[in-house]
């Protein structure tokens, strides 16, 4: 006896899906993506924008922003990067639980933006691996939607989950205390960001 198409899953004798465990982790995995709050500058409002109501990121499983890194698993970088915050940001992302990925949001955030000097980051990639750029300055709430699904993409499709090398953008970047010299114990050490080929 045929399946009637039309009766939907409810007209099979026996409903069962079959699926790759990699499928079903990389489905799960896309879903579930818990983003950490690292709002810089202008672009911050446009991100707060997108986790409100009329956006509704519900529907892709991230709707929790985790002000914890080690509750979370994307970092939105929105908004310019000094280099007094440059230290701190890869702080952030190597306390976040792998596996973890990065959207640069912002033009800022990308490249420096029409910040060309000395106290800007010219490319969060410089510090941190950049999996998705969503252009703009500000994007608005939709390039950062799109750039979400992009990332959903990229996970799905196991481009992302293969971890990147040495020859990755911030990949030879560690975060390392500084010598605290004759300092008092008393004081908070401060951190270094080291870059280079001596990196290790």
């Amino acid at each position: 006896m045929g399946w009637d198409v039309s009766q939907g899953l409810e007209g099979m004798d026996h409903n069962f899906l079959t699926g790759t465990l990699e499928g079903v982790v990389k489905w799960a995995r896309a879903r579930s993506i818990f983003p950490a709050t690292f709002g810089l500058a202008c672009c911050a409002i446009e991100m707060m924008g997108t986790g409100a109501a009329h956006y509704d990121l519900a529907r892709f499983g991230m709707e929790v922003f985790r002000a914890s890194p080690r509750q979370a698993d994307l970092m939105i970088v929105a908004g310019r990067v000094s280099q007094k915050m440059a230290p701190v940001l890869r702080q952030v992302y190597d306390q976040m639980m792998e596996p973890k990925w990065v959207i640069s949001m912002g033009v800022c955030a990308s490249t420096g933006g029409m910040f060309n000097n000395y106290a800007i980051v010219q490319g969060v990639d410089q510090v941190v691996p950049v999996d998705v750029y969503a252009p703009g300055c500000p994007p608005n709430p939709e390039t950062l939607i799109h750039a979400i699904v992009t990332l959903h993409g990229l996970i799905l499709n196991g481009e992302i989950t293969r971890r990147r090398g040495e020859t990755g953008a911030g990949a030879g970047v560690v975060v390392e205390a500084a010598s605290s010299g004759s300092r008092s114990v008393s004081r908070p050490t401060p951190i270094v960001v080291r870059s280079g080929a001596g990196a290790p």
